[in-house]
């Protein structure tokens, strides 16, 4: 592990404009390159995002600026830094979630919450990328019940598969169930080629894919086959009783309110369930109101269920995903207050011709 990066000066400079400070961090010599990253480009991310102005010199990161640009610019590289000597690997994208999280003045360690491994396999480790991930991830360990609630590209998926994988590798249990909504297939599944199972595969890829990036794919067909991982459309889960089980409901904004009931009443002892959607892609069909959306309604407050909240922010896809994520949210928020404009409109129009 390396050693901690060490400030070794400071000072003020006067400037007719504003006080403008200089602080010198010093770096491990052994973590310089890693700090960069190729071609330096954590450095110039920590450029575009960062005010103070940054210059680095052999193992000496030199910071130029206003005082609190500075001393923001300080704790970024003494969070990365720290990254670094915990044998992390840095990139733009971990630059970015560190900034975001001291700009954004929360409590916890930025270097805690990205060095928090659930899963390696084959020198990848799956771990959260944000702080609202490392706190769903937290949830998922001290709650029954979780509804993970965001975005595309959030990892609310991801994140809950690695979580079934870690509870089976460690006994926590007997097997996995993953299962999803086949909205489209409901419509159309006479009309596919292929017996129920080819039909209704393409709903339930994702989940497969996921399970391929976690666990040796040699071993999947083998644990599927036996039962230990089983796969399947959320209509198969009626009537039954689930123990010992790490169940995953994927894409539950596209349930009824009758469906997401039916499976939540599927638990059984010693078994946790994580639902995961994202109540703006609702599917349904006829204007008919979403099971994730009720649940959010009626089960908030009961002991042991928790509520995990992801936004545009822990998008941990292609950084324009966050951006489309915020653009659709103005737009649809501007559609919304115009549609009450016009309905205010009206009943005002229907006030004045009543009272005539």
């Amino acid at each position: 592990m390396g050693e901690p990066p060490n400030r070794i000066s400071g000072g003020l400079i006067d400037d007719a404009a504003a006080r403008t400070v200089r602080s010198t961090v010093e770096l491990p010599p052994d973590t310089v390159f890693a700090f960069l990253g190729s071609a330096d480009v954590n450095l110039r991310e920590l450029e575009r995002l960062l005010d103070a102005d940054i210059h680095v010199r052999g193992n000496a990161v030199t910071l130029t600026g206003e005082a609190a640009d500075v001393a923001l610019a300080e704790r970024v590289i003494e969070q990365l830094a720290a990254l670094v000597g915990r044998g992390q690997q840095l990139s733009p994208d971990a630059v970015r979630h560190t900034v975001s999280m001291l700009t954004e003045g929360l409590s916890e360690s930025p270097a805690e919450v990205l060095s928090l491994d659930i899963l390696s396999r084959r020198g990848k480790t799956i771990r959260p990328k944000t702080l609202n991930q490392k706190r769903y991830v937290d949830a998922i360990d001290a709650h029954t019940i979780v509804f993970g609630i965001g975005p595309a590209g959030t990892g609310k998926t991801y994140l809950a598969m690695a979580k079934a994988v870690q509870a089976l590798q460690t006994k926590q249990v007997t097997r996995i169930i993953l299962t999803r909504p086949a909205v489209e297939a409901g419509e159309r599944l006479g009309f596919l080629p292929g017996t129920l199972n080819e039909k209704i595969d393409p709903y339930l890829r994702p989940l497969y894919d996921a399970l391929h990036d976690m666990m040796d794919p040699e071993a999947i067909p083998k644990l599927l086959q036996a039962g230990v991982i089983e796969v399947a459309p959320l209509a198969y889960m009626r009537g039954r009783t689930l123990n010992d089980a790490f169940i995953i409901l994927d894409e539950a904004q596209n349930t009824t309110a009758e469906q997401m009931k039916m499976f939540l009443t599927r638990l059984g002892f010693g078994s946790k369930i994580v639902v995961t959607g994202d109540v703006t892609q609702v599917d349904l069909p006829g204007g008919a109101r979403s099971g994730l959306r009720a649940a959010s309604d009626i089960l908030t407050g009961i002991d042991d269920i928790h509520f995990s909240i992801l936004t545009s922010t822990d998008v941990v896809r292609h950084r324009l995903v966050s951006h489309i994520v915020d653009a659709y949210e103005r737009f649809e928020s501007e559609i919304n207050r115009a549609e009450l404009g016009n309905r205010a409109q009206r009943r005002a129009g229907q006030g004045r011709t009543a009272r005539r």
